[in-house]
């Protein structure tokens, strides 16, 4: 095994992609991974999902030989990433949150260079780069130089650079991050295919839905440690069969989702934000008795509408943080639609 004999991951080696143990990383006083430890399976699609300083893009550079931990394992495809790097790194492809495209290049000579760096033949990268870049939809577009590339372009051209060497293991850190809506949409058809062709992707967003649309399994992490991983089938069965609601008021005074909850106790009430709650049943919901407590408190019902439980809920509930900065950034870029 490529793992060796005598070390504590050995045996996981073989079945898994990446195998991480007690992995802690710290910049001065702060603790930015908390001795993390998970393991991502071969094929496997793998969500690393969490709010925007919660250790992600931390753990990307520590995966992909960027930082040296503090302590802790880490192993890609069997080998370890600190004394093993040249080896891990050949099996990996990246794209890194801040896209490094080199702008004053053409797309076809960002896939040369990309290729040469990895050490692939000259047919082999030629052959390569025609093949992706007219799958990505860029190659009418091959002589042009990077910088004449809208950002979802860019973001399209730094993954096809990233799979040039034909890597089992991609690294997607935030790759829809800031671009618009139909780019978003048409990385995430082709991150979807490469799946389905058998590469292993470990992923990184705080986008809820991309996330519950693309993974297999998700590790949620909050302030450097994780608080829960499991398949997205376990994360939502406990609230598949609930019914529910989202009320949104204008004027909702002081304590108005605490008073509901008392008036209410067969249902469950997850504030949403100052003026918006989720309220949940294991039976049908009758929002008229909702809607008149609300007004008699005093508050005004703006909406009252039928909503799927997501795992945006069963984030909330895990970690007790709500997404308003996830949802924001949702708004003002299109990237989580």
């Amino acid at each position: 095994m490529r793992c060796g004999a005598g070390t504590s991951l050995g045996d996981r080696c073989e079945m898994d992609a990446i195998v991480v143990e007690d992995l802690v990383k710290r910049y001065g006083r702060l603790t930015a991974l908390d001795g993390i430890s998970f393991t991502v399976h071969r094929g496997e699609f793998f969500g690393f999902l969490g709010p925007n300083g919660a250790g992600k893009t931390t753990t990307v550079r520590i995966l992909t030989g960027i930082l040296p931990p503090d302590s802790g394992q880490a192993r890609i495809n069997g080998y370890d990433i600190t004394r093993d790097e040249i080896a891990a790194k050949g099996a990996m492809g990246i794209v890194p949150e801040m896209a490094n495209v080199y702008i004053d290049l053409t797309a076809w000579g960002n896939m040369m260079l990309m290729g040469e760096l990895y050490g692939v033949p000259r047919r082999v990268r030629r052959q390569r780069a025609q093949q992706l870049l007219t799958e990505f939809g860029l190659w009418e577009r091959r002589n042009d130089r990077a910088r004449t590339f809208s950002k979802g372009m860019r973001q399209r051209l730094l993954l096809a650079m990233a799979l040039v060497n034909a890597p089992q293991i991609l690294f997607l850190d935030e790759p829809t991050t800031g671009i618009d809506v139909s780019s978003a949409r048409q990385i995430r058809r082709l991150i979807a295919g490469l799946h389905s062709r058998g590469t292993t992707i470990f992923l990184t967003t705080h986008y809820i839905e991309e996330a519950e649309r693309l993974c297999q399994r998700i590790a949620f992490i909050v302030k450097g440690r994780i608080v829960e991983i499991n398949t997205l089938a376990e994360l939502l069965q406990p609230v598949q069969q609930k019914q529910a609601m989202l009320i949104s008021v204008s004027n909702p005074g002081d304590g108005l989702w605490g008073k509901l909850a008392a008036a209410f106790p067969d249902l469950e009430f997850h504030a949403v934000s100052s003026d918006q709650v989720h309220v949940e049943s294991a039976r049908p919901i009758g929002i008229g008795p909702l809607v008149r407590f609300i007004e008699s408190s005093g508050a005004e019902v703006m909406e009252a509408r039928r909503v799927r439980v997501s795992l945006e809920d069963v984030f909330v509930r895990i970690t007790g943080i709500e997404l308003d900065a996830m949802t924001k950034e949702k708004e003002k870029t299109g990237g989580g639609r």
